[in-house]
C-alpha cells in the first residue's frame, strides 16, 4: 500500500518512479484530486500512474487521466474545465493486463500501451515508451496480489461451508446408530457434546 495522502504526493510518486507525467503538473494534480474524492471506505491505493485514456492513436484518445489501482478497483479520473469523468472497474472484473510498445525504447522514442481488458470493455492507456514497462509491472503486481487475496477469501469461504452443523452431524450419527455401527451410549455422548450440554 502506498502511503500517499495528497494529489501532489501522487503526482510526485509518478514522476519519481517513471509512471507518467501527463501534460502538466497542475492538471495531473486535479486528476489525482478526483481519485482521492472517489475512494470508498476501506479502499487503499497500491499503484498510481498517468496516461492517455482510451488511446487509439496520437490524435484519437480521451486525453490524460490519472489512474489508481486499489485493493478493490482500478479507478480512472480526468478533471475538465467543465465537469469531470470518473470510471472504475472492480479488480475481479479484469480479465487481463497486457503491454505493447512501438518505437525505440533505448532512446525513449515511441509510445507504449498498457491494456486493461475487462468483461465489458478494454482500456488502452497510452504512455511514453520508457514508462510503459514500469506502469505494466506496477499494475500487474497489484492485480496479481488482489486476485490472490480473492482466491484466498474464496477458499476460506469454501472451507467454512464444508463444516457441518451440529444438526447435520447428529443426523449422520443417528444413521450410524440405526445401522448398528455405534451404540446408543456413544450416540448420546456425542449428541450432548455437539449440542454443548
Amino acid at each position: 500500500m502506498l502511503n500517499l495522502k495528497t494529489a501532489e504526493e501522487m503526482y510526485q510518486y509518478c514522476v519519481d518512479n517513471n509512471l507518467g507525467t501527463g501534460t502538466g503538473k497542475g492538471w495531473a494534480i486535479k486528476h489525482f484530486d478526483l481519485l482521492i474524492q472517489n475512494l470508498k471506505p476501506g479502499e487503499e491505493i497500491y499503484c498510481v500512474f498517468i496516461g492517455l485514456h482510451n488511446y487509439k492513436s496520437m490524435t484519437k484518445h480521451d486525453g490524460n487521466f490519472a489512474y489508481a489501482m486499489t485493493n478493490k478497483r482500478c479507478i480512472m479520473a480526468q478533471h475538465k474545465i467543465f465537469g469531470a469523468t470518473v470510471q472504475s472497474v472492480n479488480i475481479e472484473n479484469i480479465n487481463d493486463i497486457t503491454m505493447s510498445k512501438t518505437g525505440f525504447a533505448s532512446v525513449g522514442m515511441g509510445l507504449g500501451t498498457v491494456c486493461i481488458d475487462t468483461y465489458k470493455e478494454t482500456f488502452n492507456v497510452g504512455v511514453n515508451i520508457s514508462f510503459a514497462p514500469n506502469i505494466y509491472n506496477c499494475v500487474h503486481e497489484v492485480w496479481d496480489m488482489a486476485r490472490a487475496n480473492i482466491n484466498s477469501s474464496s477458499n476460506e469461504t469454501a472451507s467454512i461451508s464444508n463444516v457441518k452443523s451440529p444438526v447435520e452431524q447428529i443426523k449422520e450419527l443417528k444413521e450410524l446408530l440405526d445401522m448398528g455401527i455405534i451404540t446408543q451410549e456413544e450416540f448420546d455422548t456425542k449428541k450432548k457434546s455437539l449440542l454443548g450440554l
